[in-house]
C-alpha cells in the first residue's frame, strides 16, 4: 500500500513537471488558449460579479420583509433591488447630465479667453528669457516638419486603416452590449437559485474531498463572502460620505460645479486610496477654467477632507469591515492596479484581507502547537529611565 502511494506521488510530480516544462516552452500557445477561454467565460464572470454585488442589498431587504410574503421574498427583494439601482442611476443621470452639458458649453465659451491669457503669459516668459524663445522656435520648426510628414503619410496609407478601425470599434460595441445582456440574465438566474447552487457545490466538495478538507474550503469561502460583502458596503458608504463632505464644503465656499464635482468625487472614491485623487484632479481642472483662485481653494479643501476621511472615516467604515492594516491596504491597491487595473484595485483589498486572516489564524495555531509563549514574539516594553540621584540641598555659606 505504501509503495502504491509512493508511486502515485512520484507519477503526479513527474506529470506536473512535464506539463510545466511544456507550458514554459509554449508560452504563446498557452497564453492564446487562456485568452480564448477567458473571452468565452467573460459574460459569466461579469454576471457572477453582478450577482454578488446585487446580493448585498437584496439580502438586507429580504430580512426586513414580513413573514406573510415568505414565498415571494426572493422575487420581491430582487425587484426592489433592481428598481433601486436603476432609480439611483436615473436620478444621478438626470441631475448630472444637464450640468455636464452646461459645463462643456461653459468651458468651450471660456477656452478662447483662457488660451489668450496663456499666450500672454507665454509671451511675457519669452521676453524675459530670449534663449528659451530661440530653443522653442528651432524645436517648433522641426516638430512642424515631422508632423506634416506624418500627416501626409497617413493620408496616403491610413485611410483604409481608419475604415477598418471604425468597423472594429462598432463590432466591439455590439459585442459588449450582447455580453452585458448575457451577464445580466445569468446574474438573475444566480440570484434566484443561489441556495440550490450552494447546495450542489457543497455536495461536490464532500463527494470528492475528505470531510475535513471540505470543511476547510467552506470555511475559507464563508470568510471570503463575508469580507467581500463588508468591503463592498463599506466602500459605497464611504464614497457617499466623501461626496457629501465635498458638496457641503464647496457650497460653503460658493464654488462652481458643486453637484458635478461632488458626484464625480463620490464615484471615483469607489476606487480605494487613489480614486479620490482622480476626482480632485478633474474637479480642480474644471474650476480652474472658471476661477483659478477657487481652484487653489478647492485643492486645499480636498487636502483637508482627505485627512479627515483617511484618519477618521475610512478606518472606521472600511478598515474595520475588512480588518486589514493600512500598510497592506496600500500594498494590495498598488499591486492590484499594476496587474489588473481598476478591477484589481477593487478586488485586491478584500482578497488580501482573506489571505491575511488565514495566515494570521494559521500562524497563531502553529505557535500554540509549538508551545511558543506570547512574550517571546511581542515587543518588549521599554526599560524605565533611571532617575538621577537626588542632590542634597545646598546650604548658604556663613559669612
Amino acid at each position: 500500500m505504501e509503495n502504491k502511494t509512493f508511486l502515485r506521488n512520484v507519477l503526479g510530480i513527474a506529470t506536473f513537471c512535464i506539463l510545466l516544462y511544456w507550458g514554459l516552452q509554449n508560452m504563446d500557445r498557452v497564453g492564446g488558449f487562456l485568452g480564448t477561454v477567458a473571452g468565452l467565460l467573460m459574460p459569466f464572470l461579469i454576471g457572477a460579479a453582478m450577482a454578488f454585488i446585487l446580493n448585498v442589498p437584496m439580502r438586507a431587504i429580504e430580512t426586513h420583509l414580513p413573514q406573510k410574503l415568505q414565498r415571494a421574498h426572493r422575487g420581491i427583494s430582487l425587484v426592489i433591488t433592481l428598481a433601486g439601482v436603476i432609480g439611483v442611476v436615473m436620478v444621478v443621470s438626470l441631475l448630472v447630465l444637464p450640468q455636464l452639458q452646461n459645463t462643456v458649453q461653459t468651458i468651450a465659451a471660456r477656452m478662447p479667453a483662457f488660451w489668450a491669457q496663456a499666450q500672454e503669459w507665454a509671451n511675457e516668459l519669452m521676453i524675459r528669457y530670449p534663449e528659451l524663445a530661440d530653443w522653442l522656435s528651432d524645436a517648433g520648426n522641426l516638430n512642424l516638419r515631422n508632423v506634416t510628414q506624418q500627416v501626409m503619410d497617413w493620408l496616403k496609407n491610413g485611410g483604409l486603416a481608419l475604415v477598418g478601425n471604425t468597423v472594429t470599434a462598432a463590432t466591439g460595441i455590439i459585442s459588449g452590449f450582447v455580453n452585458f445582456f448575457i451577464a445580466f440574465i445569468f446574474a438573475i438566474y444566480l440570484l434566484f437559485q443561489k441556495e440550490t447552487l450552494g447546495r450542489q457545490g457543497r455536495m461536490l466538495l464532500f463527494a470528492w474531498m475528505r470531510p475535513e478538507h471540505a470543511e476547510k474550503v467552506l470555511e475559507v469561502l464563508r470568510l471570503a463572502n463575508k469580507t467581500f460583502s463588508n468591503f463592498l458596503s463599506g466602500q459605497c458608504l464611504e464614497a457617499c460620505i466623501l461626496g457629501a463632505l465635498f458638496a457641503v464644503g464647496m457650497l460653503l465656499f460658493r464654488m462652481p460645479y458643486v453637484l458635478l464635482v461632488s458626484v464625480l468625487v463620490a464615484v471615483t472614491a469607489l476606487i480605494p486610496v487613489f480614486g479620490a485623487f482622480i476626482g480632485c484632479f478633474v474637479g480642480a481642472f474644471l474650476i480652474l477654467i472658471q476661477n483659478p483662485t477657487q481652484a487653489v481653494v478647492f485643492v486645499i479643501l480636498f487636502l483637508v477632507i482627505q485627512q479627515i476621511e483617511g484618519n477618521l472615516i475610512y478606518p472606521r467604515v472600511v478598515g474595520s469591515s475588512v480588518g486589514l492594516p493600512s500598510v497592506w491596504v496600500l500594498t494590495g491597491v498598488t499591486l492590484g492596479g499594476s496587474m489588473f487595473g481598476v478591477v484589481g484595485m477593487l478586488v485586491m483589498i478584500p482578497l488580501c484581507s482573506v489571505l491575511y486572516s488565514l495566515l494570521r489564524t494559521a500562524t497563531r495555531e502553529r505557535l500554540r502547537s509549538r508551545g511558543v509563549e506570547k512574550a517571546k514574539y511581542m515587543l518588549a516594553p521599554a526599560a524605565p529611565a533611571k532617575k538621577a540621584p537626588a542632590q542634597p540641598p545646598k546650604t548658604a555659606k556663613k559669612k
